[in-house]
């Protein structure tokens, strides 16, 4: 069963490119009210123009922000009933033995620190009404190591771990935490690993990549019943069956 969305508030965290936009513009069309977030103003406005949707510059590291970003959009559309921890950076590609330090941590303090933030915003309020989704888009990088990603492959890992623990916590009060692994998706983190020229997922065909409506489409899907069974864990979007349940393919 599709979740009904129609006037229902979804933040989206990174909403202003790639994957998080395109979420938007799926959650639009689906009737749902949209809280935007990203530390891209300008092209977070745009989004927001084009979608219906509030938008709310903020940087996720900042967990008071976030919160009073938060505040901010169920003050104007409700309680919050799903949210997108969608914003990430690919952060530094370099091996740990020359790497910046500074760097490594602050890809950490988004990647996975901006979902901890995201998800101690909304959990007290879902797990009181009893209801709630909470998806993560993650990574096959936080199962398999890369060459120069140690920042990104830890960080995506970590925010697995996340979801699993969120899960664990906020499941039996009726709240639903799971997670997305795209796979390579065409956009511009996709652009700036080609471009860095490191490990085997640099030297891909641009063709190869999934369109960012993919993953967006797969979010809505997310929120409904039929993926119930993977509340706690991740649905791959590299798998058959997953796009054929979700329409993407015959």
């Amino acid at each position: 069963m599709t979740m009904e969305l129609k006037g229902k508030l979804v933040v989206i965290t990174g909403a202003a490119r790639g994957i998080g936009a395109a979420a938007a513009r799926e959650f639009s069309a689906k009737g749902a009210s949209l809280a935007l977030i990203s530390r891209s103003g300008a092209a977070l406005e745009a989004v927001a123009a084009e979608t219906g949707g509030l938008a709310l510059p903020c940087d996720v590291s900042d967990a008071a922000a976030l919160k009073a970003a938060v505040t901010r959009a169920e003050a104007a559309y409700g309680p919050v009933e799903v949210l997108i921890n969608n914003a990430g950076v690919l952060g530094p590609v370099s091996r740990i033995a020359d790497g910046d330090v500074k760097a490594f941590h602050d890809t950490l303090s988004i990647n996975i620190g901006g979902v901890y933030n995201g998800m101690q915003a909304v959990l007290p309020g879902m797990i009181a009404r009893g209801r709630g989704v909470i998806i993560t888009v993650g990574s096959g990088a936080a199962h398999n190591p890369q060459e120069g990603w140690a920042a990104y492959c830890s960080s995506k890992a970590g925010a697995y771990m996340l979801t699993r623990a969120a899960h664990l916590e906020a499941g039996p009060a009726g709240v639903r935490v799971l997670s997305l692994s795209p796979g390579t998706v065409a956009t511009d983190m996709q652009r700036a690993v080609k471009a860095s020229g490191i490990n085997p997922v640099s030297q891909l065909d641009w063709s190869v990549h999934i369109p960012p409506e993919w993953p967006a489409k797969t979010l809505v899907w997310m929120c409904g019943a039929e993926a119930a069974e993977f509340d706690g864990a991740e649905v791959s979007l590299r798998e058959e069956r997953i796009r054929r349940a979700v329409g993407l393919i015959a």
